[in-house]
């Protein structure tokens, strides 16, 4: 079995060389095709990067929190009872203007 150190630094390098890796194909990507079809400068390795960061950061790119979120809501919904579960879907239907009350 391996020690959570290990594996901890494991995860770590295998991020570091995944953004590495990821900087050089945006690199490649955007000298190839952006000079030849939109008359762009072509761009570095550091500009690369950071044309990653910006794109995460006006596109979103944190479908991870959103996993997470979803994973939690997941975990306390299968801990309500189906009187409970009920009474949360009654609770967001009149928080969304739905009348429930009248439905077969």
């Amino acid at each position: 079995m391996r020690k959570p150190k290990v594996v901890g630094g494991v995860v770590a390098l295998m991020a570091i060389v995944f953004v590495v890796g990821i900087g050089f194909v945006i690199e490649y990507l955007w000298n190839s095709l952006m000079p030849a079809i939109l008359n762009l400068p072509t761009i570095g390795y550091w500009q690369a990067l950071g044309l990653l960061l910006l794109s995460r950061i006006l596109f979103g790119g944190h479908g991870g929190w959103r996993r997470m979120r979803r994973a939690r809501f997941a975990r306390g919904w299968n801990k309500l009872t189906p009187e409970e579960r009920d009474r949360f879907r009654q609770a967001m239907g009149n928080r969304c203007g739905l009348d429930r009350s009248q439905e077969s």
